[in-house]
């Protein structure tokens, strides 16, 4: 795309810029992948703790009317308490991961979306205007934003444009 207000825009061009933020938002979706998969080896190594440790309890675990003069060693209630720790520990990276993945999910639909209107672009944008227009409303409708920190958007270009217009 030129900055020239006298070149036309370039169909081409915009069907260029979505399939680049479909490619930004796959390779974000397969970083967040890999921060689950850390996760989820997490899990699996507390799981595979708390098994332990649940093994090397007593038989008996001491109920609330047994007296407490009773001869289970302490240590057993010791353990008891650090494996609910380790048990509230593991749900909080559950629910991570679910969140994490309820994320990927919405990354990959706007992915997807970019996808489909880069290869509808050349057949039904009439021209360079028509493509913008299309892709500043595709990303209003998706909150596109909100999906690239690091990067701004048509709908925020066209946004700021607007906004240093009317000052």
């Amino acid at each position: 795309m030129t900055d020239d207000a006298g070149d036309a825009l370039a169909v081409d061009e915009f069907v260029e810029y979505c399939r680049t933020q479909a490619g930004l938002l796959s390779g974000r979706v397969e970083t967040m992948g890999e921060e689950a998969d850390e996760l989820l080896d997490e899990i699996d190594r507390e799981m595979a703790e708390i098994r332990s440790r649940l093994e090397a309890l007593p038989d008996e675990v001491p109920a609330t009317e047994t007296p407490s003069t009773a001869d289970v060693p302490a240590t057993s209630e010791v353990d008891v308490a650090a494996i609910e720790e380790l048990q509230e520990e593991l749900e909080e990276k559950q629910l991570l991961v679910e969140a994490k993945q309820a994320r990927m999910q919405a990354f990959q639909e706007l992915a997807a979306g970019y996808t489909e209107l880069a290869e509808a672009l050349p057949s039904e944008a009439a021209d360079g205007q028509d493509a913008l227009t299309r892709i500043v409303e595709f990303e209003a409708d998706a909150d596109a934003p909100a999906y690239f920190d690091e990067r701004e958007t048509m709908v925020e270009a066209a946004a700021s444009s607007a906004d240093s217009e009317t000052e």
